[in-house]
């Protein structure tokens, strides 16, 4: 159970992996009832740097919601963050037309308005950028301390003039996409013919000690880890989606063992694996 309003946990604790946690100016009853939900201890209000008895934080301040590694010298917090920062100057610059995402999914074919389900939605900003260029967005997110982090984002983002629009074509699930394609392959052709692609960005296995990763990147596999079910994931893809699956890799990576993607487009660190499955409609 969270601990009560401002309960802190002994110095003698053992030390916890993750605890919700909030500034004099975050939502009270949200961090209460968000410890309810994912079953994590409340601390009350704390400054994450003075943190000695849990390893990260899910922190609410005047922000919103992020995840902060705790103690001194940490890595600043991670949100999911669509009005301002990056994905703010992205939208008021042209939305992500010239994007990698954007000519992987083959918007650049189609005047379609595509239904494509993004099957490991993270912190949504690949979702967001399909979302502002006109596409259907379903969402599937199964870490559910992800899945707090981007709903708090997508509920800001409403709130803002000029991204209501785009949060309106998205829709967030929790859970295994695994399980819905599963079930759509099962159902047949009609759920299936639904889903124009399938988009899949999997945490991929990080090995190269010496190199730098992102701030997310380091906060995310702390608590989430590596996506070893690729290969399944993959699979029941390519058997639900109409038009193509898309799978985003790091640019020298070996592709998901699978079948080989049907073409690639690459980028200075990334790449995105294609496998088509018929032409996209011209409109």
């Amino acid at each position: 159970m969270p601990r009560s309003n401002g309960a802190r946990a002994s110095s003698k604790d053992k030390s916890i992996p993750l605890a919700i946690a909030r500034s004099h100016l975050g939502d009270e009853h949200q961090a209460m009832a968000l410890g309810v939900e994912l079953s994590l201890p409340y601390l009350g209000v704390v400054h994450p740097k003075d943190v000695r008895h849990a390893d990260a934080l899910l922190f609410l301040d005047e922000n919103g919601l992020s995840l902060q590694v705790a103690g001194k010298g940490a890595p600043g917090p991670v949100r999911a963050e669509f009005v301002t920062g990056k994905m703010g100057y992205r939208r008021e610059h042209g939305g992500g037309a010239g994007q990698l995402v954007a000519r992987a999914v083959g918007l650049q074919k189609t005047k379609a308005d595509l239904h494509v389900l993004d099957a490991t939605a993270g912190l949504g900003q690949d979702a967001f950028v399909l979302a502002g260029l006109g596409c259907r967005v379903t969402m599937f997110e199964r870490n559910p301390v992800i899945h707090a982090l981007l709903a708090d984002g997508l509920a800001r983002a409403a709130l803002n003039v000029d991204c209501a629009p785009i949060v309106a074509r998205m829709t967030l699930h929790e859970g295994s996409s695994i399980d819905w394609l599963t079930n759509a392959w099962e159902e047949g052709a009609e759920v299936s013919d639904a889903t124009d692609v399938v988009y899949l960005d999997p945490m991929f296995p990080h090995r190269d000690k010496s190199a730098l990763v992102k701030k997310e990147m380091q906060v995310f596999r702390t608590l989430v880890g590596d996506d070893d079910d690729s290969p399944v994931l993959l699979e029941a893809a390519l058997a639900v989606a109409k038009y193509r699956v898309v799978v985003k890799r790091p640019r020298k990576a070996p592709a998901i063992s699978g079948p080989e993607p049907g073409a690639r487009v690459e980028g200075k660190s990334s790449r995105y694996d294609i496998y088509p499955i018929c032409a996209l409609p011209s409109r």
